[in-house]
């Protein structure tokens, strides 16, 4: 009788300690994820920044004489392309396609607002307008943000996304149905060094 109660308190130890051990590394995957989506927080937090300013910006600058249309309809249509797509659903930062899509739309929005800045270089009526000062101001500043959160969300994905492929965590991982987070890449053009030819 004794022994049959010894074997049952060892076994019931054992199941003890291992759901101890479980629940810890559940809780850490838990923690860690929640990380990489505050940090994705903030990115769509910056990227809605952005997209609130542009409709500011665009209306600043059409009110400069004989600028040019093109440019702002090109500011214009890669916001609306976006669809007021700022936030994307939890699921879709582990999903490739998704997450290249919205990549894509947030930098056609950036290479559109960079034509933009350079177009007005052309215009000394508006670069001496205090209103567009203000924008352009605000703009640069949300882009060094941007750029700041996208860093920070790289990082906390890559503490995660290594948190969940390591023994015995993967093992975890793949029970709960916990994915690797996507990354922040550089946009295709950027691979590529610019030519830098002088006269």
């Amino acid at each position: 009788m004794k022994k049959g109660l010894m074997v049952l308190l060892i076994v019931l130890l054992i199941i003890i300690v291992m759901a101890g051990w479980f629940i810890g590394r559940y809780n850490k995957i838990q923690k860690e994820k929640v990380t990489v989506e505050t940090a994705w927080a903030q990115v769509e937090n910056v990227y809605q920044t952005r997209y609130d300013l542009v409709p500011n910006l665009v209306a600043t600058v059409q009110g400069a004489a004989n600028f040019e249309k093109e440019t702002l309809t090109a500011v214009t249509q890669a916001r609306a392309q976006m669809g007021g797509q700022v936030n994307l659903p939890p699921e879709a930062l582990s999903d490739p396609a998704a997450f290249q899509q919205f990549q894509a739309n947030q930098a056609g929005l950036s290479s559109a607002l960079s034509r933009l800045m350079v177009v007005v270089e052309k215009y000394p009526d508006l670069k001496a307008n205090q209103n567009f000062l203000q924008l352009q101001a605000q703009l640069e500043g949300v882009e060094n943000r941007i750029r700041t959160e996208r860093m920070r969300f790289n990082e906390a994905a890559k503490e995660y996304n290594q948190l969940i492929v390591v023994f015995p965590n993967n093992m975890i991982a793949g029970m709960i149905g916990a994915k690797a987070f996507q990354f922040f890449a550089a946009d295709a053009p950027a691979q590529t060094a610019p030519k830098v030819e002088f006269n």
